[in-house]
């Protein structure tokens, strides 16, 4: 029985497996480059988003961490470019994350206390959304997922 990476060596050329090899050292750095840099607990806060022309795209789970990570800023584009230097990275956006997004970027990961979201209480059914679940939404096993769509269903009926 083979496996799966040789099986994949034979689909995929050796340059595209060196990229994606470079492309997941370098979402996984990110705690290591805080940690080196003196501002290890702001690794626990913060992820890397995306790279996207050049730009790393860092997000926040609070303000602070933002302001932080903001004075270390020069030293970190350093290391990435002396870390990555095919990347051409030329600059970091730091951006505080909506609401819930690390739980749902990282799962299984533990969140600090300071980034635990608070709980919501469930909306109560309105008179514009059904009580009952369509069938065709019922293979949806997110909940939010499923309210969302519905509600987007309803919105563009109204509309129509």
């Amino acid at each position: 029985m083979k496996r799966v990476g040789d099986v994949l060596s034979v689909i995929f050329d050796e340059g595209l497996i060196k990229k994606a090899k470079g492309y997941s050292s370098f979402f996984s750095c990110w705690k290591d480059l805080t940690e080196k840099n003196g501002i290890a607990a702001a690794g626990d806060h913060s992820w890397i988003q995306s790279l996207d022309r050049g730009l790393v795209w860092i997000e926040v789970d609070h303000p602070g961490w933002k302001q932080i990570l903001q004075t270390k800023e020069s030293k970190l584009l350093s290391d990435f470019h002396y870390r990555f230097p095919e990347m051409d990275i030329s600059g970091i956006s730091i951006v505080l994350c909506r609401p819930g997004a690390r739980s749902e970027k990282i799962e299984g990961e533990p969140i600090g206390k300071a980034a635990a979201e608070p709980v919501m209480p469930e909306k109560a059914p309105s008179a514009e959304q059904p009580e009952t679940v369509p069938e065709e939404y019922t293979v949806i096993k997110d909940g939010a997922l499923k309210d969302a769509l519905m509600r987007l269903e309803q919105s563009i009926a109204e509309k129509e």
